[in-house]
């Protein structure tokens, strides 16, 4: 059984639904309170032991390698400023092994991760979107995929329970019961099925372990909605092949490619801050009244 040990977190996107603030700015870079949305992902990443970072870039996104990059004026001043603290935090982010490349046209998530082939040299993978975040107090949800990847092998799709009226928005599976409610074996996937064709309300939410197979799968998938190539039309073609799993991860997701999902990660994750949290809830409480 291949360990995980890289990840790959398609960044390319040109995040039309929060123009004006993305057309100089990466959506990857909105701060959740005081920390970018992609520094959440990589930082969960990280905790679930996964050791290369790729990021699949595009144009006008410069920003992202910068963050994750050394600022040398930025440290000197605050060495001789004696902010120790957040010295520590700069250079922290910029320890982080991260590799970047360009997916050189918008053609779907599937033609984003075939962007990665070379780069996983053959191994199983990780994939993490940067529209979903996910809070845990224990396991990540990532690490919770890769339990079940080296308990079962295989791919494995993270999934959450949704509601009939959001399994639209979504790619939607079909699978047999393996372990309870929360691993299923994958039969079928629809992407983004109307209300009341959807298979189950077990919907994939943004984290991935992926066999090698899929680039060879990818590379012969004609674009499907919406005329891009979809990943989730591939992962259909490899769950004939070989086991493909859904399973029901545990955490507090936040959807923050959509500006209500935004909001209330911005105020769930100020709320827990022990700096902030306090005053941030009196303050909402006064608002309220």
């Amino acid at each position: 059984m291949h360990k995980i040990k890289k990840a790959v977190i398609p960044a390319a996107g040109f995040g039309t639904r929060f123009l004006p603030a993305t057309k100089a700015t990466p959506k990857e870079m909105l701060p959740i309170v005081d920390k970018p949305t992609i520094q959440y992902i990589v930082e969960e990443a990280l905790a679930s032991g996964i050791e290369e970072i790729l990021i699949i870039s595009g144009h006008a996104k410069r920003a992202i390698e910068d963050h994750f990059d050394s600022a040398p004026t930025l440290e000197a001043m605050l060495e001789k400023k004696h902010k120790d603290d957040l010295l520590a935090m700069v250079r922290e982010t910029a320890d982080i092994n991260v590799h970047y490349i360009r997916q050189r046209h918008m053609n779907g998530l599937g033609d984003a991760i075939l962007c990665a082939r070379s780069f996983m040299g053959g191994e199983p993978f990780a994939v993490l979107l940067g529209d979903d975040v996910v809070y845990n107090e224990g396991k990540p949800a990532l690490r919770q995929l890769m339990d079940v990847h080296e308990s079962y092998g295989g791919s494995v799709l993270g999934c959450q329970l949704v509601p009939d009226d959001k399994v639209s928005s979504y790619g939607v599976v079909a699978g047999e019961k393996i372990a309870g409610a929360d691993l299923l074996k994958v039969t079928d996937m629809v992407e983004k099925p109307e209300v009341g064709e959807a298979p189950s309300n077990m919907a994939v939410l943004g984290r991935y372990i992926i066999s090698s197979s899929i680039f060879d799968i990818l590379e012969k998938t004609p674009p499907g909605k919406g005329g891009e190539v979809q990943l989730t039309d591939a992962l259909k073609v490899l769950a004939k092949n070989e086991p493909v799993w859904a399973f029901n991860f545990e955490g507090l997701r936040y959807d923050v490619g959509d500006k209500l999902g935004f909001l209330k990660a911005t105020v769930e994750f100020a709320l827990r801050r022990e700096d902030l949290g306090a005053d941030f809830r009196a303050y909402l409480n006064e608002v309220l009244k």
